[in-house]
């Protein structure tokens, strides 16, 4: 697949009456969907992560990276009829662009999260929008700002992070995602970038996904 030009949180829910099936349709479910995700992968790429017994909407969510809008439709649209697919229900669905940053002049590999590298053990991904004051700021305000909270960030080098644009066609603005395998790491970063002027025009950044990445295989077998 060419470089990805567009992101989707895909949070689902098994249907409980999935779980009381027999275990061989459950394992023959189970098979036909990933071996569709493993198909798609020239398409649209996917990495899994388990919410089973951390939320109570979600149990799986899937991360996927896609040429184009159309591709991540159609990917998804067959998931959704295949196997235990047919048993989900979307919790969350977020979609974004990847796009430079107009405020990072030269990302590293720190704002590079999930696009290379290992993947970490936990990811916490969410909606974020801002208020409008914000963009009415004049440009160097806003830089200034985000100055800030980019040198906060670089404070935490074992956590990082991958921003989506979904202004326009979603109702949030970005998509904010963190991995990291030090939760307490992560949790003192959001609590310094809480404390900075930036934060004021916060409108929302509900909800919050945390999952724990798995293999497809290991995510799947968790739903039951």
């Amino acid at each position: 697949m060419n470089a990805p030009e567009v992101v989707q949180v895909l949070a689902l829910q098994v249907d409980l009456a999935w779980r009381r099936l027999p275990e061989a349709q459950r394992e023959e479910d189970l098979d036909a969907f990933r071996q569709l995700v493993n198909k798609a992968a020239g398409d649209v790429q996917t990495l899994a992560y388990a919410t089973a017994g951390l939320r109570a909407d979600a149990d799986l969510v899937l991360i996927r990276f896609a040429g184009s809008l159309a591709a991540l439709q159609e990917s998804n649209s067959a998931l959704l009829r295949t196997g235990v697919g047919r048993a989900m229900r979307v919790a969350h669905s977020f979609v974004g662009l990847l796009r430079s940053s107009r405020y990072v002049k030269r990302a590293g590999s720190q704002e590079q999260g999930l696009l290379a590298g290992e993947r970490a053990a936990y990811l916490i991904v969410y909606p974020f929008t801002k208020t409008h004051d914000w963009y009415r700021l004049s440009g160097d305000a806003r830089q200034g700002m985000m100055n800030e909270h980019i040198r906060i960030g670089h404070d935490f080098p074992q956590v990082r992070q991958l921003l989506a644009y979904s202004t326009g066609l979603d109702d949030q603005e970005f998509i904010v995602a963190y991995e990291t395998d030090d939760v307490a790491a992560f949790q003192d970063l959001v609590t310094a970038l809480r404390e900075t002027e930036a934060r004021r025009y916060t409108l929302r950044d509900q909800p919050i996904l945390t999952a724990i990445y798995r293999p497809l295989d290991e995510a799947l077998q968790m739903l039951g």
